[in-house]
């Protein structure tokens, strides 16, 4: 079972994350605090998550802050900031605190679920796996490493995909731990060496 972590101080907007990933995830179980202090102190008697949703301001923390908080507690935990901050200002310091992934909470509801699916849900959901060199990737995936040979923008890749933007984030993101690596560069890099790449 998924295990998620809901951290949201507004009771609707947190009721509304969680209720639309227990549609979305029949076999999840979603766990919600209403601050970093409740969050940290409820992951000594609830389960490891296997995902973390992080509102950026809350009533004791304050951007990227409780980022580098919850990560330190949960460093494997994919988290994603859901926040009402603008992400020009608020996205790169995020991601080097240690965030994922940042959706702005505008983007709405089919957004949100479209990059939680994509994170959430197993790769065979989107298409079948097949062996290449060493590694197995999914097509997907084998998509992803061309398109970064080509030197392509996640907005470039988004468009010739059909995806948005979080989307093919959430789906490098996966790419990236399937090869083990932190940057495009090292996953070119692994891909070549495995013969994924002429």
């Amino acid at each position: 079972m998924t295990v998620i972590y809901v951290i949201d101080d507004h009771p609707m907007m947190r009721e509304a994350i969680s209720a639309m990933l227990r549609r979305q995830f029949a076999a999840t179980r979603v766990i919600e605090f209403s601050s970093l202090a409740e969050a940290k102190a409820g992951s000594a008697s609830f389960p490891t998550p296997d995902v973390i949703c992080l509102d950026l301001n809350l009533g004791d923390s304050q951007g990227p802050r409780g980022v580098s908080e919850i990560k330190a507690l949960h460093p494997y935990a994919p988290l994603i900031v859901i926040s009402g901050s603008s992400a020009a200002e608020m996205e790169d310091p995020c991601l080097q605190a240690g965030a994922d992934v940042y959706i702005e909470k505008s983007a709405g509801s089919a957004e949100i679920r479209a990059t939680l699916r994509a994170l959430i849900a197993p790769e065979s959901e989107f298409d079948e796996s097949e062996m290449l060199g060493s590694l197995k990737l999914s097509k997907r995936q084998k998509q992803l490493i061309a398109m970064l040979d080509y030197g392509f923008s996640n907005r470039e890749i988004a468009t010739e995909l059909g995806l948005s933007e979080h989307t093919v984030k959430v789906h490098l993101l996966r790419l990236f731990r399937r090869l083990g690596v932190n940057s495009r560069t090292q996953a070119l890099h692994v891909a070549r060496l495995n013969g994924l790449l002429s």
